[in-house]
């Protein structure tokens, strides 16, 4: 991906990327609730049912938090070689 279509907006993309999951488990379990099925099987079934069903459902917003973790750890890991090389003395770069 491209740096324009990576935005650097991480803790809130995620933050609202389970949010949305959570809330569509929510939903589930309260229409069950309200058909008469017993609290913790409303739960469970809403959890069955709804974390799968948004992964589907707000797949954009997974697409983007995913694109942003991996870019995260790109950098993360390109500064861990970076360290190691150090260690080792291995490092030429002159910064």
């Amino acid at each position: 991906m491209t740096e324009a279509a990576v935005p650097g907006h991480l803790g809130r993309d995620l933050t609202l990327y389970l949010l949305a999951r959570f809330g569509l488990v929510a939903v589930v379990a309260v229409l069950l609730l309200l058909v008469n099925v017993p609290l913790l099987v409303a739960l469970a079934v809403g959890l069955v049912v709804g974390l799968p069903l948004g992964l589907l459902a707000f797949r954009g917003l997974n697409t983007r938090v995913t694109a942003q973790l991996a870019k995260r750890n790109e950098g993360r890991a390109r500064e861990r070689a970076k360290l190691r090389a150090q260690l080792r003395g291995d490092a030429t770069d002159a910064e």
